[in-house]
């Protein structure tokens, strides 16, 4: 008798475990998604407003008249950063790119004085693109404007693709893990069907039969849960020991949001589950729980 139930439970044990570790690694899928959601919105911010627009000064302005006009700009919704460009500065670049000199065969500097200027994302579109060349058009100081229209379109038309893409894999594989987990909490269920039924005929109530289904559930979410972060946790600090500079694009806020969303998503789907499983025996007869 004594084996019997040292055997019972190592039994109980192992499927358990086996539990946890098919949870964790559904987990795990749905936390990369939940993680590369908030990246790929990270990573359209930051390529917006990493786009330059060229202001091009006239050639009689100064560099105070130049540093003025950046503190104007400066205080304009639309700037995020200007970095001012001096025609000795822009002669210079262009000398180390082209691998030459034209003011030495031009007899003068071609190159006009500019203000490179970043945008915040909101404002890196078409639209708001055009009204702003306008409005710095409209400076006497400002000569030109230059961006790259064409590829900013790319980019945001790129970035809506993206996400589009990542909403349907987010939806599938959340609909995926509940039929993963659903299976893998029925079969644990299962195995203990006759003692449901056998608590159901001396009269105990349904409520009370689930209570240790349910107990049992969250604690398998919860372990699943941690597993699943420690394994997101281990593959992020391996992202950041290769490729430091993703820490302009992943912030702790991405961390902790990906990390609560995990532990949600264990304890209210195997929860889920492991309510439906139970009720789904409650509900039958003897003859069918030996039917099946």
């Amino acid at each position: 008798m004594k084996r019997r139930k040292n055997d019972a439970g190592n039994r109980r044990g192992v499927q358990l475990v086996t539990l946890c570790i098919s949870t964790a690694m559904v987990l795990v899928l749905l936390g990369l998604v939940v993680f590369s959601v908030q990246i790929s919105r990270n990573l359209s911010q930051w390529v917006k407003e990493n786009l330059t627009v060229t202001v091009m000064l006239s050639d009689d302005v100064s560099v105070n008249g130049a540093k003025l006009l950046c503190r104007d700009l400066y205080h304009r919704p639309y700037s995020k950063n200007i970095d001012y460009i001096s025609k000795e500065q822009a002669l210079k670049e262009q000398s180390e790119a082209m691998g030459s000199d034209p003011s030495e065969f031009l007899g003068v500097n071609p190159f006009p004085a500019t203000l490179e200027l970043q945008l915040h994302s909101d404002y890196a579109n078409r639209d708001s693109l055009k009204w702003i060349a306008k409005e710095l058009q409209k400076n006497p100081k400002v000569t030109d404007v230059a961006y790259q229209v064409d590829l900013m379109d790319s980019v945001n038309q790129n970035l809506t693709k993206v996400n589009l893409v990542l909403l349907a894999l987010a939806v599938l594989l959340t609909f995926v893990s509940f039929s993963l987990i659903n299976n893998t909490v029925r079969l644990s269920v299962y195995s203990r069907r006759f003692i449901i039924h056998t608590m159901k005929l001396v009269g105990a109530s349904w409520s009370f039969i689930r209570a240790p289904f349910m107990k049992q559930a969250l604690l398998v979410g919860v372990i699943a849960a941690l597993i699943a972060i420690a394994v997101l946790g281990g593959c992020m600090y391996g992202f950041y020991y290769y490729e430091p500079n993703m820490l302009t694009i992943i912030t702790w806020r991405e961390l902790v949001i990906t990390a609560v969303a995990v532990l949600l998503f264990g304890i209210i789907i195997t929860a889920a589950c492991s309510y439906i499983s139970v009720n789904k025996f409650l509900r039958m007869s003897a003859g069918e729980l030996y039917k099946i």
